[in-house]
């Protein structure tokens, strides 16, 4: 297998959501907003996540049950993974400060509070992600959320089970735009404030169409790994790290970045050798041929193409990471070193899987605690006549008189 050899980054990817996948979708969030769970379940069973008469709605008693029906390995390592990603979730939420402070005629400041309802999208179909479960509950715990509901297609019980491990109150056995639909809507649920959790297009549509009206977390693209390599790297490391990527979807974006031509032909040759006994070889092949191989003269260059693609993740294999881990910017998340696989983050070393894709990483972060906090602000001003000539000045520049008598009626005079 060889990766495509390219002299120039490529153009960014167009828009993340097809206009036509964007129009049906929103099609069944309506028809969902207008006929509730006699439309959710059509649309479930049409999509083939549920047979008529199949329970939709799975209750805190079901998860519970899914807990006792799966092994105990299997029970055993939800429990180890989701207190890590629990334990990097409380010490996020640490890092976040009430403000309160003196301003011109008084104080002001601003609280963090947490989202009333979320909803969870957990995908399932092809690979169901129960880590994914455990990645967008979780951090809604500990956040505060009081009503937390995850939602996902054809849920295994090892899926139903993580749900339970991350202390969801119920879970929809349903996926696509009609799953976000009801969780916005409340159809067979509480109604969600925020949504959060990747899935396919369209669950990326019905979150487009949906947001203003509840809050979402990101709109997420296929997923994209991009490997900057010296001559240091080790071939077969980097071409394990493409591949664990590419096999995530057909549309993923494996991409190295090297100083390096020879280990670029290294790589080639170990992704050959890897994929020969790959299960998932077809569709990671697939993904291979939408990546790229890109040489440049120094790390340095490497440092500024990268923050130019900005990638979900980003992974370093050279001589000194550290070092340039402090010189980049734009990611969703960075793996320093050769030994920190972004695998590890896939099934929760800490740090949150959910991540920005297709540039996004230039201007949001990847799901955490904060994405279920709010940041409200206050003032209370006891003596605001130093502030009235401002303001009435400025607003009479407006044309808003109103808002120049509401200040001036506030003078001591």
């Amino acid at each position: 297998m060889t990766l495509r050899r390219l002299d120039v980054l490529p153009a960014r990817r167009g828009g993340l959501i097809d206009p036509a996948v964007l129009r049906r979708a929103g099609e069944i969030v309506e028809d969902v907003r207008m006929r509730g769970e006699t439309a959710l379940r059509e649309h479930g069973e049409r999509h083939g996540d549920l047979s008529p008469g199949q329970e939709l709605v799975l209750d805190r008693p079901r998860l519970d049950l899914a807990v006792e029906e799966i092994s105990s390995t299997e029970l055993e390592v939800l429990e180890r993974v989701a207190a890590r990603i629990r334990s990097f979730a409380t010490e996020q939420r640490r890092t976040v400060a009430e403000l309160d402070m003196a301003i011109t005629g008084g104080r002001a400041g601003h609280r963090w509070i947490p989202v009333a309802s979320a909803g969870a999208y957990a995908p399932g179909g092809r690979h169901p992600l129960p880590s994914s479960a455990l990645m967008t509950l979780i951090p809604a715990g500990v956040a505060g959320v009081g009503t937390v509901w995850a939602a996902s297609p054809r849920p295994t019980e090892v899926t139903v089970a993580a749900a339970a491990v991350a202390g969801a109150d119920g879970l929809l056995a349903v996926g696509g735009a009609q799953a976000v639909a009801a969780l916005a809507f409340g159809t067979v649920s509480p109604p969600c404030d925020l949504i959060v959790g990747p899935g396919n297009k369209w669950v990326t549509a019905a979150k487009k169409h949906l947001y203003g009206e509840v809050g979402i977390d990101g709109l997420a693209g296929p997923s994209e790994i991009l490997v900057v390599a010296d001559d240091s790297a080790h071939p077969e490391l980097v071409a394990a790290d493409l591949l664990a990527q590419a096999e995530h979807d057909t549309e993923a974006m494996p991409v190295l970045l090297s100083t390096s031509s020879s280990l670029v032909d290294e790589v080639d040759r170990a992704l050959t050798r890897q994929l020969a006994d790959l299960p998932t070889s077809e569709t990671a092949s697939t993904a291979l041929g939408n990546g790229f191989a890109l040489v440049v003269s120094t790390i340095a260059e490497a440092v500024s193409v990268a923050d130019q693609m900005a990638p979900e993740h980003l992974a370093l294999h050279v001589e000194d990471p550290d070092h340039i881990a402090g010189t980049l910017s734009c990611y969703g998340s960075l793996f320093v070193g050769s030994g920190s696989a972004e695998v590890f983050a896939d099934y929760g070393v800490g740090p949150n899987h959910v991540l920005p894709t297709g540039g996004g990483a230039r201007f949001q972060s990847g799901l955490s605690v904060l994405t279920f906090l709010r940041s409200p602000t206050w003032s209370r001003l006891d003596d605001p006549e130093m502030l009235i000539d401002d303001t009435v000045h400025l607003a009479r520049l407006e044309g808003l008189e109103a808002h120049a008598r509401a200040a001036q009626l506030r003078s001591a005079d």
